[in-house]
């Protein structure tokens, strides 16, 4: 339903919350109370209105007249949940001055994520109202909604946010007839790559030109190939493509040419490496010729599909999300001559929360130990709330008493005669006996005792009990009481580095991406509730007070949003990944543009993607060496009469300045990086590269391949030259 911006406006300020839900965005009555004890005070939660068993409550401000603060509103969630797992909570102060909407993502399998909305009555709320207009409900839309429905739209305006089997089959025809039109690459390898160079692009271009972000069209290049097509024949690849890739995309308005801009209209610039002329394109791009029937056909095989530029899962069979880049590449290549096989979400997510997690508390402790020490305040909050870090899968049917033919047999052996046949499914998980069910729940009731009782005080136990260390982690940082915990944990956040060997599409990476976000996210805004109490405390203070603070903050207000400017410092800071086929490295750079590109709503937000060439490469890392000691000790083998060990250090000490100066550019500095300045930082990086080609032991095997054999194998990867920074900067 259409909301009345003026009227939203003036209940928002009038604090009259009733009225706004109930008059203004179609949601039902609702008058339930729930008082919730917390330490000395109870807390008085009312209903303000309903739909479909979402509930909107109001807490009551505490004794003083404020808000309560943050470390409290997690509690009154938390016990919120309990009673109305999916809810809003708004939180206002006794003047009406200030609200806090409170509204807390969760999704099986992943760590709840609180997402708070501050309100000031001076401000005009254009913000929040936007935020609300997306839970406005009208009477057409009764019928068919649910509380799916319900949470779906709230979740889309809090959150600061299936690849079928069908499509790849297609996919692969498809493929196998654009193939065909190219002309113009004498090699049969090196034609099948730049196939899937150019359908990688387009596929990206689908899914921005559904944005609206190519010249307000969302049907951008099929538009552009009809006017190719009345301009003459087999114009597109040359006349339009070519110029939107080098020259749209890689240069800045100002810096096109008058005839470009006219031909391409309002394009945004990218720059990010990724329409950099291609390695192929290089050596016979003035050959290279595709017929417009390329183009007609492989549209029409897009066009059968809905392209979503978001991270909602794939609910119809004509969706499609870029996470179907890495599933296509993964299943298109050779997986039995070439070792590759894809790797699903749940291996790779178990995989990288169970090293970064304990990679960060350990760092963390080195620089707040007192925190850590046992009955420290970090595993009190095991104690006070054990289940919220058990799985429900573990916990599944334990609040049910059990049949008594079942329970008969926990203290008679003999009585165990159903324990063998397949238990109901609101005590059993899928194809569960009644035994199994039974060992779960006493491994359920003894992790929770341990827990409750603080036997369990390192990061290490967390993991032995196989417990939720994301949502552990991210509640630590969120329940911090001193600034100290917090600079540790985003001390440690900055300074990781994770790095896949063998990244293939980045399936690890971006599970990486997916551990690092929440905690990242979760210390911008404890760090913001930091500075808010500060403000609000009345209290004098000095100017430098949490002066750190503030600066990582307005560096993140200087980006499109505050998701954007956390997923883009992921990015450049803390992923590295190598593999020895360049198209699986095409495929990872494209996947994290296109993550990025995902969280800006306007063309006019877009800024030039990072530059992360020397973050994914093309190579091999079963050849060369991986870190300076190698190199030390390869040296340590012959007499070093030139000084060659000494030069390589001062070399690579050199390089790692550089790139540490190459990230904050993109960061802090500015956003952008000239062509000249990563040229210059390339032809450093070969510098102690050479020195070590001559490092005795050394051994580099050339394949045969689409290109010459020096040209088509990627340099023998050595972290000393590839990653030179990695002296002071630990991996996982």
């Amino acid at each position: 339903m259409p909301l009345d911006v003026a009227r939203a406006r003036q209940l928002l300020k009038d604090c009259n919350l009733r009225t706004l839900f109930i008059e203004e965005l179609g949601w039902d009555r609702y008058a339930e109370r729930i008082p919730i004890p917390l330490g000395a005070q109870t807390f008085q939660l009312e209903g303000v209105a309903h739909k479909r068993d979402f509930a909107v409550f109001r807490c009551a401000p505490t004794a003083g007249g404020g808000i309560p603060p943050r470390s409290e509103r997690l509690k009154i969630d938390r016990a919120v949940a309990k009673l109305r797992f999916e809810h809003i909570i708004i939180y206002s102060d006794e003047a009406h001055t200030t609200q806090v909407w409170q509204w807390v993502k969760r999704e099986a399998g992943k760590p709840a994520a609180c997402r708070e909305h501050t309100y000031w009555r001076q401000q005009t709320g254009e913000s929040l109202i936007q935020k609300l207009q997306h839970i406005a409900f009208s009477l057409e839309e009764e019928e068919e909604l649910n509380l799916f429905g319900v949470t779906a739209r709230t979740g889309a305006a809090f959150d600061v946010e299936r690849v079928t089997k069908r499509f790849y089959e297609r996919f692969q025809k498809e493929h196998a007839a654009f193939l065909n039109f190219i002309k113009g690459i004498p090699d049969d390898d090196m034609q099948r790559w730049y196939a899937s160079v150019m359908i990688n692009r387009l596929m990206f271009n689908y899914f921005i030109q559904k944005k609206g972000f190519l010249n307000a069209d969302h049907n951008y290049l099929k538009t552009k190939l009809a006017e190719c097509q009345r301009a003459g024949r087999d114009r597109y690849y040359t006349g339009f493509l070519c110029p939107l890739f080098f020259e749209g995309f890689a240069r800045k308005p100002a810096e096109r040419s008058a005839a470009a801009n006219r031909l391409l209209g309002q394009v945004p610039y990218l720059n990010g490496g990724l329409f950099q002329k291609h390695q192929i394109e290089e050596l016979h791009g003035a050959k290279i010729q595709i017929g417009d029937a390329a183009f007609e056909r492989i549209f029409d095989f897009f066009e059968q599909y809905q392209w979503h530029l978001d991270e909602r899962p794939n609910r119809r069979d004509d969706e499609i999300n870029p996470d179907v880049l890495g599933y296509i590449f993964e299943k298109y290549i050779n997986q039995k001559q070439m070792g590759a096989y894809y790797t699903k979400e749940d291996i790779t997510g178990y995989i990288a929360k169970n090293t970064i997690v304990p990679f960060l508390f350990d760092a963390a402790r080195k620089d707040c130990a007192v925190a850590f020490k046992p009955n420290g305040s970090v595993w009190l909050l095991l104690k006070e709330d054990p289940d919220r870090y058990i799985y429900a899968a573990m916990k599944k049917g334990a609040g049910l008493d059990l049949p008594s033919e079942i329970a008969d047999g926990l203290s008679d052996v003999s009585m165990r005669g159903s324990w063998n046949k397949p238990a109901p499914p609101e005590f059993a998980l899928p194809t569960e006996i009644w035994r199994e069910v039974v060992a779960r729940r006493r491994r359920y009731e003894e992790v929770r005792a341990k827990m409750a009782c603080g036997q369990i005080q390192s990061i290490s136990d967390l993991i032995t009990c196989n417990l939720d260390v994301r949502q552990f982690a991210q509640d630590v940082i969120e329940n911090c009481e001193g600034p100290e915990l917090l600079r540790a944990m985003f001390h440690a956040i900055e300074h990781v580095s994770v790095l896949d060997p063998t990244c293939g599409s980045g399936a690890f990476l971006f599970a990486a991406l997916n551990v690092l976000e929440p905690v990242y996210e979760a210390c911008l805004e404890r760090m913001q509730a930091f500075l808010d109490d500060m403000e609000h405390s009345g209290q004098p203070h000095r100017p430098e007070k949490f002066s750190d603070f503030r600066k990582v903050l307005e560096q993140a207000a200087r980006h499109p949003n505050r998701k954007y400017f956390i997923l883009k410092s992921i990015v450049v800071n803390n992923l590295y990944g190598v593999d020895i086929m360049e198209e699986a490295v095409e495929i990872c750079k494209l996947r994290l543009f296109l993550k990025l590109v995902a969280q800006v709503e306007q063309v006019s937000q877009i800024e030039p993607l990072p530059d992360i060439d020397f973050n994914i490469r093309a190579g091999n890392t079963l050849i060369g060496y991986a870190t300076y000691e190698d190199v030390k000790h390869a040296l340590g083998s012959k007499f070093d009469f030139e000084g060659a060990l000494e030069r390589i250090e001062e070399k690579a000490q050199d390089i790692e300045r550089l790139c540490g100066l190459f990230r904050r550019q993109q960061t802090e500095l500015g956003g952008s990086v000239a062509a000249e300045d990563k040229l210059a930082l390339r032809a450093r990086l070969k510098e102690p590269r050479r020195r070590t080609q001559l490092v005795p032991g050394r051994r580099v095997r050339c394949q045969k391949g689409r290109l010459p054999a020096m040209a088509r194998q990627p340099s023998a990867i050595s972290l000393v030259h590839r990653f030179p920074w990695n002296y002071d900067r630990r991996w996982v």
